[in-house]
């Protein structure tokens, strides 16, 4: 059988659990062709941990060389892992020069962009699919079923509150992603995977969207207010860091060492800043409210700061209600390799129940199974590597349009935040007459 050719563009931390899937459990049905990035010295320790395995390295291009990466290695397909504000470049790049293309979360970060991969997605006739693994958790799965089964009837009414902790969350606040030019904010780079969530569950996209969102724990400003005073910009190498609860060492990890810290002088990047620093522009505490085109009403909320991380969500219907918590055990940043540190939060509790309209509440059994973010990192890689993988009739692999009613959501959020306006959606993008389902 003739194996499938994939090359990987951005070879931060996120590309190491695709780099792994390829070169070890699909390895007799998938190859590795190409690295692309603008750091070579990124792509150069993934290869050295190739090498240490025992496995051939991986031709290595520039990120200007993108187009001669097609051309060289003939990939069928790349995967999309670079900042989310260039997403929609290779994406659609990637499709007009012939490939299915693999876009991790969110699609993109603007509307101008989403039109642009759009448009690359009709006239290319090629696939693209966004890697949303929390579909193929088994808790969220569950919870799915549980509504598409009719435990609910018609949903009317979803209640969603997510909470990133204070490691998880301050992460995106040392990065890249505290700048919205890069990110989109959390309402498009994290809440993609929520309202994605949201629209699979009710199996319907949304038609308005109103937000609330501010900047009122991170930041340079909201430390003052505090009494809170740092003399650093970041932390790795800077003794009065020691002590800082949201410090991260770069210089006390391999992978850190060899994807980041080694990189800096080549990329300008620093991935340590001070959380309490600037520039920051993305909110860290939000408010979001939608109506689908089925008619439900979605109130969602997001904190970056909580001191525990996982959700609370409910939804109510017709004919009941069923309710899920699940509180996660986020570990990205105490692993020490890049693989590992891209399949955090797995599950430390979770509980499902269900409460009939006339009848008796009752507990709801989730399966457990080990893995990356509850068990959802091998299922997805299984549907996207395999030639043969599992039946998906919970329909968990996420297309293109998927991946734009998810971010539609983010994008009209922050033009609300924005305006202080409700936004139509089907002003921005068409979704009608393409339901999912």
């Amino acid at each position: 059988m003739q194996r499938k050719r994939y090359a990987i563009v951005g070879t931060g931390s996120r590309a190491g659990m695709f780099v792994d899937a390829i070169t070890t459990t699909y390895a007799e049905h998938a190859v590795l062709v190409g690295f692309c990035d603008l750091s070579r010295t990124r792509m150069a320790w993934y290869n050295r941990q190739l090498a240490e395995r025992g496995l051939p390295q991986v031709p290595a291009y520039h990120a200007d060389d993108f187009d001669r990466m097609i051309a060289e290695a003939v990939p069928d397909a790349v995967i999309v892992t670079t900042v989310d504000a260039w997403h929609h470049h290779y994406i659609a790049r990637a499709l007009e020069l012939g490939c299915d293309v693999i876009s991790e979360k969110p699609l993109t970060t603007t509307l101008d962009r989403l039109r642009k991969i759009d448009r690359a997605v009709k006239l290319s006739g090629k696939s693209l699919r966004v890697t949303f693994n929390y579909r193929f958790a088994p808790a969220y799965a569950r919870f799915r079923q549980l509504i598409a089964d009719g435990a609910v009837g018609r949903p009317l009414l979803v209640d969603f509150s997510w909470l990133l902790d204070t490691s998880h969350g301050a992460d995106y606040f040392r990065r890249w992603h505290r700048e919205k030019e890069n990110s989109g904010g959390l309402l498009v780079h994290k809440a993609t995977h929520h309202f994605d969530l949201v629209n699979w569950w009710i199996d319907s996209y949304p038609r308005q969207v109103f937000a609330l969102g501010d900047l009122m724990f991170y930041g340079a400003e909201n430390a003052a207010a505090r009494g809170e005073h740092y003399s650093y910009s970041r932390y790795t190498g800077v003794a009065a860091a020691k002590a800082d609860p949201f410090a991260l060492f770069l210089d006390q990890k391999e992978a850190y060492k060899g994807l980041y810290l080694a990189a800096e002088e080549e990329t300008g990047y620093i991935r340590d800043r001070n959380v309490f620093g600037e520039p920051t522009t993305a909110e860290d505490t939000m408010t979001v409210t939608a109506r689908y085109a089925n008619g439900a009403l979605l109130s969602y909320c997001l904190v970056a700061y909580a001191p525990w991380e996982g959700l609370r969500v409910a939804v109510t219907g017709t004919r009941g209600r069923v309710e899920m918590d699940v509180a996660e055990n986020v570990t990205h940043l105490k692993s020490d390799s890049a693989s590992a540190a891209a399949s955090k939060g797995a599950f430390k509790r979770t509980e499902i129940r269900a409460y009939p309209m006339f009848g008796d509440a009752y507990e709801v059994e989730v399966p457990k199974v080990e893995g990356g973010h509850g068990g959802a990192d091998p299922l997805m890689l299984e549907q996207i590597f395999s030639p043969a993988p599992a039946p998906d009739p919970l329909g968990r692999s996420a297309s293109f349009m998927d991946g734009a009613a998810s971010i539609l959501v983010g994008i009209a959020a922050n033009m609300s935040i924005e305006t202080g306006e409700m936004v139509d959606v089907g002003d921005l993008f068409d979704v009608s007459g393409r339901e999912p389902g």
